[in-house]
């Protein structure tokens, strides 16, 4: 399954690599592709494994804010 989510906050590498790490650290998150110009990130996932608020959860521990 995919979504994206999006996240108010990212403006450089060092952002990206944050929010990356956090959602890849999820067990059932298989790929995570940020776009800082947009902020959008799109997370493919397995949702037998991992839910939305777990991942929303996890950029917002980063620092950052998803708007729902």
């Amino acid at each position: 399954m995919q979504t994206t989510l999006d996240v108010q906050g990212m403006t450089c590498g060092h952002c990206k690599m944050a929010v990356e790490g956090a959602l890849n650290e999820l067990d059932g998150v298989s790929a995570v592709e940020v776009d800082l110009g947009t902020g959008k990130v799109t997370v493919t996932y397995d949702e037998s494994q991992v839910t939305l608020e777990a991942m929303q959860e996890a950029i917002e521990d980063q620092g950052y804010d998803v708007a729902s």
